[in-house]
């Protein structure tokens, strides 16, 4: 029985809600509801305050050098250098003095699209004695800066060119 009370309900309230409206009708008769968002309510415009008398907004105000907590530094530790980095590559070019260009291939992974991508990349490096020819095979480490473009310099030869 409980279930065809709400059954009957639920009949009534969709016939309500399709019920055609005439044209005479207008949808604020209907339903005065719905009309109530369509006319928004002016804004209310603030009050003016002459600045003077206004709330102060918050300025940080600083503490006293006194007053503060010293600045404690670390001490850095003797001779500790970060991990130097190191490259394998073959000398493309030597025409420069002291100076070698080496190729060095990277072979990546894609981040997306996992194939794996081979790139080349060229860097400076200080060759003190001109020791390397092109074509060597040498391995390159990471240096100081020692000129607009050498931040590299010559470790060992590897394999000489043939």
């Amino acid at each position: 029985m409980a279930e065809e009370t709400e059954n009957t309900e639920e009949v009534t309230e969709t016939a309500e809600a399709e019920a055609p409206v005439s044209d005479t009708e207008t949808v604020s008769d209907t339903e005065p509801e719905a009309a109530a968002p369509a006319q928004a309510e002016p804004k209310k415009k603030r009050k003016r305050v002459p600045r003077a008398e206004r709330p102060k907004k918050g300025r940080r105000v600083r503490t006293p050098a006194t007053e503060r907590k010293a600045i404690v530094r670390l001490p850095k530790p003797e001779h500790e250098r970060g991990r130097t980095q190191e490259r394998r590559g073959i000398v493309v070019s030597s025409a420069m003095d002291k100076t070698i260009v080496v190729k060095v291939d990277v072979i990546k992974s894609h981040p997306r699209y996992k194939k794996v991508v081979r790139r080349s990349v060229k860097f400076h490096a200080h060759d003190e004695q001109n020791a390397a020819n092109v074509g060597d095979v040498v391995r390159i480490v990471e240096t100081r800066p020692l000129s607009a473009t050498k931040r590299w310099r010559l470790a060992e030869i590897v394999e000489a060119a043939k």
